[in-house]
């Protein structure tokens, strides 16, 4: 008993925390480093009962539209990508979209997420015909999330147009929101290792700054398991945390974990606790943030359902057709909503904006 109750000099930081004072990198990286991972669960739990309802967590349903497979980024994890002249590669045509699309909504998802690679050879007019023709065919209230910073990029090069100049014309033409895909580590260093032709860490968060000044809402997050260091997540953390406190607009943060894809990927196994501290440690960190996701799709539902109880207060939700990761999630509705009870929460459906949308 005495041994449990030990005092140690990171439980300072956590209570420092959940009293709502705000940590330091270095603390964190403390926490990260030598905290009992029990505690900083608890902690991360106390934290999110300050910010969102205690008895309930959210999901939402959305379909996943790959629109093309071919990417010059050329990431050594991802085993989806085809190069650009590859034999392989594909973009879809409008009308195959709408078949997908018309597939999701019958199954109650009227929500959209597009995403590709970064690929030359699109026109932009494609971009915008497919944002404006999905909200003609199915309805202005279709949520369409879309577009990576890495694609918005993509984007500039082929025009020569600035950030918010692409995305002010992608929301006139139905752009709602975008995801702040492609982050994994915001390390340059490691960067130049696993994705050498892929966004820098600076052009990731011009471009997330720019989505956030043309009042667009995104998401962030995290991706471990390969060459990082501890040092390098909380540099992460600290990079989101002050684009958020200067510009706004993320709703949501998701820690997760690098998948075996390819051969040459060197892939770090990480343990649940490593990943249940990480979650911990985010609510706890990014207290300008206010949605931390469980990644049941990674990380399956035995850890998924502890992440709820270390400061999640939201899961990867039910996706129609992910072709990139091997997703442990939730193949139906009722499926998320179980597992939501089966935690000891009252499940409540969201959309993409976090409003309610029961």
């Amino acid at each position: 008993m005495a041994n449990i109750l030990k005092f140690e000099p990171t439980d300072v930081i956590l209570v420092k925390a959940v009293a709502g004072e705000r940590i330091t990198p270095g603390e964190a990286l403390d926490v990260y480093r030598y905290a009992d991972f029990v505690k900083v669960m608890a902690a991360g739990r106390a934290a999110r009962s300050k910010i969102n309802d205690t008895d309930v967590v959210t999901y939402t349903l959305f379909r996943i539209v790959n629109y093309t497979n071919v990417c010059s980024s050329a990431c050594s994890f991802c085993g989806f990508h085809c190069p650009p002249g590859g034999p392989a590669g594909r973009v879809l045509t409008i009308e195959e979209i709408f078949e997908k699309m018309q597939a999701a909504i019958s199954a109650g998802a009227r929500q959209l997420f597009f995403q590709g690679g970064v690929n030359p050879d699109i026109p932009f007019d494609y971009y915008l015909d497919i944002l404006s023709g999905v909200k003609e065919k199915f309805g202005a209230d279709i949520h369409i999330r879309a577009f990576s910073p890495g694609e918005i990029q993509g984007m500039e090069l082929l025009t020569g147009k600035s950030a918010r100049e692409i995305i002010r014309e992608l929301k006139a033409a139905g752009m709602d929101s975008m995801p702040g895909a492609g982050a994994e580590i915001l390390s340059d260093r490691v960067r130049a290792i696993l994705s050498p032709k892929k966004i820098s860490v600076s052009d990731w968060v011009r471009i997330m700054e720019a989505c956030f000044e043309e009042g667009m809402y995104a998401s962030a997050n995290i991706v471990i398991g390969s060459v990082e260091t501890v040092e390098e997540i909380i540099e992460h953390l600290r990079i989101i945390r002050e684009l958020q406190d200067r510009v706004g607009g993320l709703l949501s943060f998701i820690p997760w974990t690098f998948q075996k894809q390819t051969a040459k990927f060197p892939i770090r196994p990480v343990s649940a606790r490593e990943y249940l501290k990480l979650l911990g440690l985010s609510r706890l960190f990014l207290d300008n943030v206010p949605h931390i996701e469980a990644s049941v799709l990674c990380m399956g539902h035995g850890i998924g359902e502890l992440a709820l109880h270390a400061g999640a207060d939201d899961i990867s939700s039910v996706v129609f057709e992910e072709n990139i990761l091997t997703s442990y999630g939730h193949g139906t509705e009722e499926d998320a909503r179980r597992f939501i009870r089966n935690s000891g929460y009252k499940p409540a459906r969201r959309n993409l904006l976090y409003g309610n949308a029961d």
